[in-house]
């Protein structure tokens, strides 16, 4: 599998899944926290995702933006795994980038007007597909 085809496999597989696991470090540092969030993604493989600001991972991003999710878990499609640096979205960004995450995810809309809604932009530094439609399983890496 060349890189073009790797992009578009994992572009595809992210679109047609609507929920991730999410990894961060507690806040002391000292023991990972996952959770299972809606999300969605940007053409150049960003996600986008919101939190309350009272939950562990939000607090967790507050003092290391590094996280790491795993999208899909069906044992026939694979799955993709996503390594990334999180940026907490300012209230102008928040409108549209919410948005998008509505279009994906409409049941993320009675979130928007909660004062403790936070939205988050991931930029990716690491990204590897296991494409197990084919076989033998392929695997393919992509470092940003």
């Amino acid at each position: 599998m060349d890189i073009q085809e790797a992009k578009k496999r994992i572009m595809d597989f992210m679109k047609e899944n609507m929920l991730t696991v999410i990894s961060t470090v507690d806040f002391d540092g000292n023991k990972p926290e996952s959770a299972v969030i809606a999300f969605a993604q940007k053409d150049n493989f960003e996600l986008i995702f919101g939190t309350s600001n009272k939950t562990r991972k939000y607090r967790n991003l507050q003092k290391n933006q590094n996280a790491s999710f795993v999208i899909g878990w069906d044992s026939e499609k694979g799955t993709v795994q996503y390594e990334g640096v999180a940026r907490e979205l300012s209230d102008e960004e928040s409108k549209e980038y919410s948005s998008i995450l509505i279009t994906k995810n409409p049941r993320s809309e009675k979130f928007v007007d909660k004062k403790d809604q936070r939205y988050f932009l991931v930029k990716p530094t690491w990204i590897r597909i296991l494409d197990m439609t084919k076989h033998p399983d392929e695997i393919f890496e992509i470092n940003f």
